[in-house]
């Protein structure tokens, strides 16, 4: 596991597009953290570093959202677990349809999508109190999160993901 505080939007953008570097089809990321913690912030920079169609906003009430590919990569399927109570809730998404062609984001999946993916990136982001990354005032959103991330299964042993909170804004 490595770990790092990240400072403000930009950063995190970063984060994700660094993170988008080592990500192929197939690839399933679980996003943990508190309300306006950074999740959907970090799925905009994955976005970004996979060239994908559209805007990536958090998909709270549509639940899940594909993104295509702008570049002849993968599809980027975000999803937000957040209102769903139950795995049946989550296997009625049928996401194992599009696992293996496209890179597969889901925020609030901690405990409710393992089962999908053996292998899986699980990236916790905790924040200080008081402010979040789409406050209305920009001088809230340079507050510090610690983004910590992990591989989970043979995909990932031997990827040094270190290299990813290297960076601007970022500091271990």
């Amino acid at each position: 596991m490595t770990s790092a505080v990240v400072h403000g939007r930009d950063a995190m953008h970063e984060l994700g597009a660094r993170l988008a570097t080592l990500l192929v089809p197939g690839d399933l990321v679980v996003l943990s953290g508190g309300l306006g913690a950074g999740k959907t912030t970090l799925t905009q920079g994955i976005g970004r570093g996979l060239r994908v169609r559209g805007y990536v906003t958090s998909p709270t009430f549509v639940i899940a959202r594909v993104h295509p590919s702008t570049v002849d990569g993968p599809a980027l399927v975000h999803v937000d677990a957040y209102r769903l109570s139950s795995l049946d809730e989550v296997n009625d998404l049928d996401l194992d349809t599009s696992l293996e062609t496209s890179v597969t984001v889901v925020e609030w999946g901690e405990g409710m999508v393992e089962g999908l993916a053996e292998d899986r990136l699980v990236v916790t982001i905790d924040r200080g109190i008081g402010t979040v990354f789409a406050a209305q005032d920009p001088s809230d959103t340079d507050e510090p999160r610690t983004v910590s991330i992990e591989g989970v299964g043979p995909r990932w042993a031997g990827i040094a993901l270190d290299g990813l909170v290297l960076g601007s804004g970022a500091a271990t």
